[in-house]
């Protein structure tokens, strides 16, 4: 505790410094003077660990938040002058400011404050029902933002407060806990008279403002209608706190209760409701178990069918909402799709409207210091990939070649035994993964962060009988390291293997991460390897391995512990999915083979926050994980970016729904959530499509190749090498444009043109249908053509007048295919834009900026418009321009296969990729994507 006290009491003594004056000398002067008041402190004080940490809270900066809201029938409430005697707040403010750098806990502070103002006020008379949407970065510290939402909320006069936490008992009792140390001040026990104060509590220590509980953070905590009975429920003087699973039974018994005990009315129809308490109803992991996967059924007129049931979560969250006359619903979630398909006029007489975020939606910007997948998987750039941190190590032995042998295959069942030829019974790659978890936590023990707890996370089945047969074998390798190491026993093979891993791993990961990726990584030294082996041997000891079951001691053991950290590595599957934080997590070593979007985010536990560690961290996965973790980067910025754009022009979560419910990229989220039981109906209108995946068929490429040469037949003359102004200096691309051309001729290249069958979103045959069907409408009819140039490989002759000098684009390993990080860049997507029309999408992009660390944005404003805005002001038209929907771009390259890296076969013919830019529309024409159940299965995997 020493530490962190002295780290509390220099960073409030640094507040008065210039920030960019805080250097090591200076904190560690600020520390002499803490010290010298509370000399006790100096006993296991640990100056290079409290200066390491000092240093990061104050390099710290914080992305903005953007919101897009609906005021109708709002009320605007939340002034300064409210927020004076706010003591539940300020109790946190002061609890967060001895965790975590003053600047987070401002932002915190802000973005709370922004949420809260848009719900009602709860002193306003009612009736009202404000309905919004929260969305973080995966593991970005959502659950301290809605335990300062319930803090404020509180203090405002919400009475009644419920926060419904997942599905399974530990992470309920993780969030009861959090919200013990953060909210209530007290650990939350059967027995009511047993008060122990914790958190917030030790802070300000007034029983008069303590809030009640009905819950507890036991396994057999949740809520009770005997233990609730008992209490006599008077929340006119203090809020009341239920944290309640996603469970039928729970949340009947739950509205059972509030009808028959909190209810004071009735409505026309005799329905028992709640007029004098508002409520607030926190729903964290918002998108998963509360939408209504049920098809909804709507007349002529779109009204919704009265007789509609609801799937039961849904149902149960509706009617707890609409039993109360003045209520407030926040959703959180770090993967918002099936929330935005949830029909905003969805309601019934019983259930009330969906849980459709209609008076807003909040985007969470980053920390600098969060990780998450732009930052471990790069993001695309037409450079290929960003780097990412150099975490990630590729598994391949887990499986035949075949797929459907090894020890862990792609389609085994429940009952599957492991079989490895391996003496351990496990593979290779998971033996170096808990090799690499020892030395992790022997690091961090030797960088002062002994007292941490420190994960590993096994996650290769959802099958419990696999799973304990994976614990098994990994508890018996464990057990075999520790003996060979602690009684140096045939120890020399044991220990030649760690130096093996430290010299080819370790090292060069810390000195590239150093190097490469400062702002998340400490400039110490490495320890050199004799003591880091004495530290593996003081540790191994005290590894621990679990299998979580979803009980609430998984959760209780972190909080309970007290002295060195646990050792924890948690075998498991579905209840380590969503929710559950593993505290210090270091090594991941996942094979799960679900290519759902929100499934896939929600797993990636390695996602968040390591100070101190991250270069010690691992992620150990296949390439096809991988991959499908890069294009989850990607389609989570495509989309953020549209709703920064949207949100700077004041739109509503309606319309940003609109927008989403037709974007390509949820194909690969649950079809059960969208509500379309064979087809998904897509629009292509504000998007850009691009041929990322190619083939390595020569056949096929020469198809492509001649297709390409009938187009450009079919165009005549055309404008060589263009030339454009853009913000006052002159841009030259090398090649030919081509402008007022035909849909058909676009649609006959698309039809003559073979896209790669893995290529997701960008199916040329659906392309063509699209343009077709908006032809049909007038839109899409007068195309510009270009044929892009100017690289550094062979020339290859398209007509008797043009001849191109084909690109370079690198091969990103994907076996079987031509794989590339970006093709189009925003300077090439504006090469139709006129001057005018290029300055107002750059005004657009530099007005909706929101800087965020997790996206890989910086503080500064951008120099080129975004895609989003190159395709709005060509379509609908911003900042004075007219919108042209009948204007599509469709940009052709070649790519030359000798450039592209020793993956591809030799000998191959040029690679033609194109990429169109579809103009914004508001015509909501769509298109039928076919797809059986069977294959969605397979492509996919299910929906967890």
């Amino acid at each position: 505790m020493s530490n962190q006290s002295v780290v509390k009491f220099a960073q409030e003594l640094l507040l008065n410094e210039d920030r960019n004056t805080v250097s090591p000398a200076l904190i560690s002067a600020k520390i002499d003077q803490v010290l010298t008041f509370q000399p006790a402190w100096q006993n296991g004080f640990d100056r290079d660990a409290a200066i390491a940490e000092l240093v990061r809270r104050f390099s710290l900066w914080v992305g903005t938040d953007s919101t897009i809201h609906n005021d109708d029938g709002h009320k605007p409430w939340l002034e300064a002058a409210r927020k004076t005697d706010w003591r539940y707040w300020q109790r946190y403010r002061e609890y967060l400011e001895s965790r975590m750098s003053v600047v987070a806990v401002d932002a915190l502070d802000r973005s709370t404050d922004t949420i809260l103002g848009m719900l009602e006020d709860p002193l306003r008379d009612g009736p009202w029902d404000r309905r919004g949407l929260v969305v973080g970065h995966v593991q970005s510290g959502k659950t301290g933002n809605y335990t300062g939402l319930v803090c404020k909320a509180a203090d405002a006069g919400y009475k009644i407060i419920i926060v419904l936490a997942g599905l399974h008992n530990n992470l309920r009792s993780q969030t009861q806990m959090r919200l013990d140390e953060g909210f209530l001040g007290y650990e939350t026990r059967p027995i009511a008279d047993d008060i122990r104060e914790i958190g917030v509590g030790l802070i300000d220590r007034d029983p008069a403002i303590r809030p009640n509980y009905v819950t507890n953070r036991t396994n057999n905590g949740d809520f009770s209608t005997t233990r609730a009975n008992t209490l006599g429920i008077t929340p006119e003087q203090r809020p009341w706190l239920f944290v309640v699973k996603k469970n039928k039974t729970i949340l009947t018994r739950l509205l059972t209760w509030i009808r028959h005990h909190v209810a004071d009315g009735q409505d026309p129809n005799g329905r028992k409701i709640v007029r004098r308490l508002p409520l607030l109803l926190i729903d964290d992991e918002a998108d998963h178990a509360s939408v209504d996967t049920g098809e909804q059924v709507f007349d002529e007129n779109g009204l919704p069918d009265p007789e509609h049931e609801p799937t039961a979560i849904n149902s149960l969250t509706r009617k707890i909402l609409n039993t109360f006359v003045r209520s407030a619903y926040v959703g959180y979630t770090a993967t918002p799709f099936a929330n935005i398909f949830i029909h905003e006029r969805g309601q019934t007489a019983e259930e009330g409207p969906d849980l459709f975020p209609s008076a807003f939606i909040a985007n969470l910007a980053a920390p600098s210091t969060y990780v998450g997948p732009a930052q471990i998987f790069g993001l695309r750039s037409d450079a290929g990939r960003t780097p990412g941190l150099p975490l990630y190590r590729e598994i391949n032995d887990h499986v035949g070649e075949d797929g459907k042998s090894g020890w862990m295959p792609h389609t085994h069942k429940n009952g599957y035994v492991p079989v490895s030829q391996r003496d351990t019974g496990i593979p290779e790659s998971l033996e170096r993964a808990i090799e690499s978890f020892l030395i992790s936590c022997a690091v961090r023990r030797l960088r002062g962060q002994g007292a941490a707890h420190c994960s590993m996370l096994v996650h290769v089945t959802r099958f419990t009988s696999v799973q304990k047969v994976v614990h098994q074998r990994v508890e018996e390798y464990v057990l075999s390291l520790r003996q060979r190491l602690v009684r140096r026993i045939g120890h020399k093979d044991a220990e030649a293997r760690l130096e093996q891993l430290w010299n080819s791993d370790f090292l060069p990961t810390i000195e590239s991460a150093r190097r490469d990726f400062s702002s998340f990584v400490d400039q110490m030294a490495p320890p050199v390897w004799s003591d880091v082996l004495e530290s593996v041997r003081l540790i191994v000891a005290d590894i621990d391995v679990r299998m979580i079951n979803g009980t609430a001691k998984d959760a209780l053991d972190y909080a309970d512990q007290t002295g060195p950290g646990l050792k924890v590595i948690a075998v498991g599957g579905d209840k380590l999915s969503r929710g559950l934080t593993l505290e210090g997590l270091c090594v991941s070593y996942f094979l799960r083979t679900s290519k759902m979007y929100d499934t896939l985010m929600q797993m990636g536990r390695w996602f968040g926050y390591r100070p101190g560690y991250i270069d010690l961290c691992r992620l150990y996965t296949t390439a096809e994980l991988a991959d499908w973790f890069g294009h989850i980067a990607d389609a989570a910025e495509e989309l953020r970016e549209e709703f920064d754009l949207m949100a700077a022009s004041g739109a509503t979560p309606r319309e940003y729904g609109l927008k989403v419910q037709s974007h390509p990229v949820l194909l690969v989220t649950s079809r059960l959530k969208m509500r379309a039981a064979k087809s998904l109906m897509l629009s292509f209108s504000g998007q850009v499509s691009e041929t990322v995946t190619l083939f390595t068929d020569s056949a096929i490429l020469d198809r492509n190749l001649e297709a390409l040469r009938q187009l450009v037949a079919r165009l005549g003359d055309g404008e060589v090498d263009p030339e454009r102004d853009r913000g006052g200096t002159k841009q030259r691309w090398q090649g030919k444009l081509w402008e007022g051309v035909p849909g058909t001729d676009i649609i006959t290249f698309l039809n003559s043109y073979k896209t790669h069958p893995v290529a997701y979103k960008v199916n040329s045959i659906l392309l063509a249908e699209f343009i077709s069907k908006m032809n049909a409408v007038g839109e899409l009819t007068k195309w510009t053509v270009g044929v892009i140039g100017g690289g550094r490989g062979k020339s290859v002759r398209l007509s008797d007048d043009l001849s191109v000098d084909m690109l370079r684009r690198a091969s990103e390993g994907a076996e079987g295919r031509y794989s590339i990080g970006r093709l189009l860049s925003p300077r090439d997507e504006g090469l139709d834009l006129s001057s005018a029309e290029w300055n107002a999408a750059l005004s657009a992009t530099q007005a909706s900026w929101r800087p965020d660390p997790a996206r890989a944005k910086s503080a500064e404003a951008p120099s080129e418009p975004s895609g989003p805005a190159i395709r709005r002001v060509r379509g609908e038209g911003i900042n004075g321009q007219d919108g042209h929907p009948e204007r599509g771009l469709l940009l052709l390259y070649l790519l030359d296969p000798a450039l592209a890296g020793p993956d591809l076969p030799t000998g191959l013919p040029p690679v033609v990729a194109f990429g169109i830019s579809f103009p914004a529309s508001e015509s909501g024409t769509k298109v039928e994507y076919k797809v059986n159940n069977v294959a969605w299965m397979q492509e996919y995997g299910g929906a967890d």
